[in-house]
């Protein structure tokens, strides 16, 4: 669960980085960058939770096939879209660094 601090440190990081650079306060209404990113933080860990807990009932005897498969593959693909998304801002650091200043 450490990563779950660290992700919710690096989105409060961003997200007074880009209210010192707007130098603007949030509006009421408008969803953040950081919270956007929050928000889809905890529905994956939520998907994957639930794909963990339909394999355990399946384990258990007490689910059927098809709804354990469908839970499986929607974890499977939150945690793929995770691993892109990961790898992308990866890339994007890289080239950052590599500019001359």
């Amino acid at each position: 669960m450490a990563t779950i601090g660290t992700v919710g440190n690096a989105i409060n990081a961003y997200t007074n980085a880009a209210r010192i650079a707007s130098n603007t306060p949030p509006t009421a209404g408008t969803e953040s960058f950081g919270k956007l990113l929050q928000n889809a933080a905890t529905s994956t860990l939520d998907t994957l939770k639930q794909g963990e807990a339909a394999s355990l009932q399946a384990v258990a005897g007490n689910a059927d096939l098809a709804s354990v498969t469908q839970a499986v593959t929607d974890a499977q693909v939150a945690l793929q879209t995770v691993v892109a998304v990961r790898d992308r801002v990866i890339s994007a650091y890289q080239d950052i660094i590599k500019m001359p200043i």
